[in-house]
């Protein structure tokens, strides 16, 4: 069997890059938005759903699948393709951050990171080979290396450091034991806020050589331009040949930021988190959809959205139903908010092969800053 991936960069506009990425279950047109299913699934949105929103690529949470219903479960009907309906290409993250974010009383050593379990209280340890092993297990097309991660904190220098270190460790681990062919495996830099970590770390994860890269331990405390500097600093020291992931944000602005410094995959729970509590995200706008203002408001969520909901139900509607806690208001929010999300960047991509990506930058900036409602 050939590489588990391939990836080709199509157009350039600066650092931003058009591309596309395949996989063994589906091409990925880049830069591309991942919608989260935490438990395999994202909340109320189906399969079906997703392909018509034009998502090509979605992402599952390791530990919250191992935890439940358990990754032999999943193996056992198929991988996450077999378990869920969707077919498309699966990232799977490698349960780092969840485990010492959510686990109880996370203790992280060199062999990997004991916790109580969330779910049941339960002792359990995730190591590097674990993380490997349980992604193996769920079928995912691109797998990520175990790292740990940290806040930006600057008074952390030296446990910043220590846990960089540890990641190269845990990363070097994660691709002796990683075994499956059908299955790509990516590198996370870390490093927090200090330059040079993060430069070390791109550095040597690069000499690794990892089927693509992601920026980890950012969106965490770091200002837009602490990050801008980063992503551009480590994206010197990273393959041109190789995609590209900023983990776990953004807003919008965060996806057309992301893209002007070569950014190629982005991930969010925000589209849809935000959908559940009324915020809509617009080409106008931030819209608080639950807000009086919209009680008589017969107009579209957003005019110049070709979703599902903006063709068929009014703002006045949906503020009724989220309002009224009907399950049908968040899962039409979120349907808006995906499709924006995806369309977005739709529209980067050709924006990019067309020299105007500059232009369409500034204008999501832009209309990001504002709040209606």
């Amino acid at each position: 069997m050939g590489a588990p991936l391939s990836f080709k960069i199509e157009a350039r506009a600066g650092e931003a890059r058009a591309g596309r990425l395949v996989t063994p279950h589906g091409t990925v047109h880049t830069p591309a938005f991942m919608p989260v299913a935490t438990y395999g699934t994202v909340r109320g949105v189906s399969g079906a759903d997703l392909r018509a929103l034009g998502a090509e690529i979605v992402l599952a949470n390791t530990y919250h699948l191992d935890e439940r219903p358990g990754a032999e479960v999943i193996a056992a009907a198929g991988g996450l393709h077999g378990f869920t309906a969707w077919r498309g290409p699966w990232l799977t993250d490698s349960g780092g951050f969840q485990v010492t974010s959510l686990a109880q009383r996370a203790q992280v050593a060199e062999h990997g990171v004991t916790f109580h379990s969330a779910l049941d209280g339960q002792r359990r340890t995730l190591t590097p080979e674990r993380a490997v092993a349980i992604q193996e297990a769920l079928g995912a097309d691109i797998a990520m290396a175990l790292d740990e991660c940290l806040p930006a904190d600057p008074s952390e220098g030296e446990r910043m450091r220590e846990a960089m270190e540890r990641s190269l460790r845990w990363a070097e681990r994660c691709r002796r034991v990683h075994s499956r062919p059908d299955q790509a495996l990516f590198g996370i830099v870390q490093g927090g806020t200090q330059p040079a970590l993060r430069r070390s770390s791109a550095q040597q994860t690069a000499a690794q050589g990892f089927d693509g890269y992601a920026h980890g331990g950012l969106g965490l405390g770091e200002t837009l331009e602490q990050r801008d500097a980063l992503l551009a600093l480590t994206h010197a020291c990273l393959p041109e040949d190789r995609p590209r992931y900023l983990m776990g944000l953004g807003r919008p602005e965060d996806l057309v930021r992301g893209v002007a410094r070569g950014v190629d995959l982005f991930d969010c729970v925000v589209p849809t988190r935000h959908g559940r509590h009324g915020v809509l995200f617009t080409s106008e706008g931030q819209l608080r959809v639950k807000h009086r203002c919209f009680e008589r408001d017969f107009r579209p969520p957003d005019p110049h959205c070709d979703c599902v909901v903006c063709t068929q139900h009014s703002r006045s509607y949906l503020r009724h139903l989220l309002r009224s806690g009907e399950a049908l208001g968040a899962r039409l929010a979120s349907l808006h908010n995906l499709r924006f999300y995806l369309r977005t960047l739709e529209r980067v991509r050709e924006a990019i092969s067309v020299g105007t990506f500059r232009a369409l930058h500034d204008e999501v900036i832009t209309s990001s800053r504002v709040r209606l409602g």
